[in-house]
């Protein structure tokens, strides 16, 4: 399961675009990306919502302590609006409100639309429509307001990566509905750019989702999205990336494009929920100059401090939230483009502990060296009975054929899951070995490996060798 997407439970209205300028008493400046992509297919200025919920926030709240930072780093970005509410008699005009005022603005607008049927199989994200062919209603409606311009359209997160609550028939039906939508949607606004749901880089293989994506429809549409309200750095989730679109293009096809959630994956990885975890940050600011041919933007899908439902209600805006992903973030004032991080990636939900880990990450572990490459472990979280951790793999020289990292398991301890590489265990020793997407790694380059282990977390020696 992916990190889950949260729709925000805000009953959103258009306002006049002036009203951003009451975020600036006190002198703000107000930042977003600009200008011409140098890669991709997309080229212009992301649209910043004046009536997100970031923005009321701090239009509420002007004297808050936690207000300049919020406000500088957080409201001043683009981030997609999410339109999560099933509602057939107003979909049409929510969308083309908020549609025609990025178009006034002269911006490009990012919308998620987040309505398919047995959303989130039922976990803290579910609903959606009734049934598919209410769902075809409803993304026709939505299809209406798009207008003729630009527009970034993020269809049905986890809809495609997550499909364990259905049955073959089931996931037959699912993927001729996202056909069907993403035909919808390219024919009503031919401009619009429509990516489908490509999990993270953590959860299914390139080769799978690349499949999943072929049965879903991804020829019709202009590609594919990644990370969405996930913690997976920014070059870990660039290299799954060119693995799904190698895969596509051996199934015959060709020019799909990847975009990435960068909105939270400047930091540690940890368990899987953002609620509880304060060693987090925003990443890459939001921006259509990647870079990057294969990517058409770094997008913040997941907005910045809307809750993840472990501790506060899904979709929830909680200031203390963003605050913690902001606080220790370049401000773009004087930081426009930010080095896409390298965090580790996280596991699915599936993986989170059923008590309250601790989130307070430690070291453990000195680097250990076998071959060219090296192996760093330390502990991101620990409850009774077992722990979570990560492992970097610095590259040295470069691994071209791969890496391999092994240890030794202390009395007691056993490793029950590996994300980002494979895991083998015989008698007492682990080994992980890369995944079909990490392993050749440039010199100086590295890689991560997440694992959940019962026992206590103690500090493996580490041996690293290239393949």
């Amino acid at each position: 399961m992916a990190r889950v997407p949260h729709p925000s439970p805000f009953p959103f209205s258009f306002q006049d675009p002036g009203y951003h300028r009451g975020l600036c008493h006190g002198g703000c400046r107000l930042w977003a990306a600009t200008g011409a992509a140098s890669a991709g297919t997309i080229s212009g200025t992301l649209y910043r919502d004046p009536d997100s919920a970031v923005a009321r926030w701090v239009q509420a709240n002007p004297n808050d302590s936690r207000t300049t930072v919020i406000r500088n780093r957080v409201a001043s970005q683009p981030a997609s609006r999410w339109f999560a509410s099933f509602n057939v008699s107003t979909i049409r005009s929510e969308v083309s409100a908020y549609v025609g005022a990025a178009n006034a603005a002269g911006q490009i607008p990012v919308l998620t639309l987040y309505g398919i049927t047995n959303r989130d199989c039922g976990g803290a994200s579910s609903g959606g429509a009734p049934d598919l062919t209410q769902y075809q209603t409803w993304i026709n409606g939505a299809a209406q307001g798009l207008g003729g311009q630009t527009a970034v359209v993020v269809l049905e997160p986890d809809s495609i990566a997550l499909l364990t609550c259905l049955s073959s028939t089931e996931i037959a039906a699912r993927n001729q509905a996202l056909r069907t939508a993403t035909q919808t949607l390219k024919a009503a606004n031919p401009n619009a750019k429509v990516y489908l749901d490509a999990g993270h880089s953590a959860w299914n293989s390139a080769a799978d989702q690349a499949s999943r994506l072929a049965a879903a429809g991804v020829a019709a549409a202009d590609g594919f999205y990644t990370n969405v309200s996930n913690f997976n750095g920014t070059s870990a989730e660039s290299a799954y990336g060119r693995s799904i679109i190698s895969a596509l293009n051996g199934q015959g096809i060709t020019g799909k494009r990847q975009v990435i959630d960068t909105s939270r994956n400047g930091g540690a990885s940890g368990d899987w929920c953002g609620d509880d975890n304060t060693d987090r940050r925003i990443g890459q600011y939001p921006t259509t100059n990647t870079g990057d041919a294969n990517i058409d933007g770094y997008l913040w899908v997941k907005p910045p401090g809307e809750a993840d439902g472990c501790r506060y209600a899904a979709g929830s805006f909680q200031p203390d939230l963003a605050y913690s992903l902001a606080s220790s973030a370049p401000d773009p004032s004087t930081s426009p483009s930010v080095t896409p991080s390298t965090a580790s990636p996280s596991p699915s939900t599936s993986a989170s502990p059923s008590t309250s880990p601790s989130t307070s990450p430690s070291a453990s572990g000195s680097p250990s060296t076998g071959g060219s490459c090296t192996a760093t472990f330390r502990t991101t979280s620990s409850w009774q009975g077992g722990f979570q951790g990560e492992v970097i793999v610095a590259a040295g020289s470069g691994t071209p054929n791969g890496w391999v990292v092994t240890w030794t398991l202390a009395s007691g301890q056993s490793i029950t899951q590996v994300w980002g590489g494979v895991l083998s265990v015989s008698g007492s020793t682990v080994t992980v070995r890369n995944a079909a997407w990490n392993g050749t790694l440039p010199a100086g380059g590295s890689a991560q490996f997440g694992l959940i282990g019962s026992g206590s977390s103690g500090a493996p020696v580490l041996t690293c060798a290239k393949v």
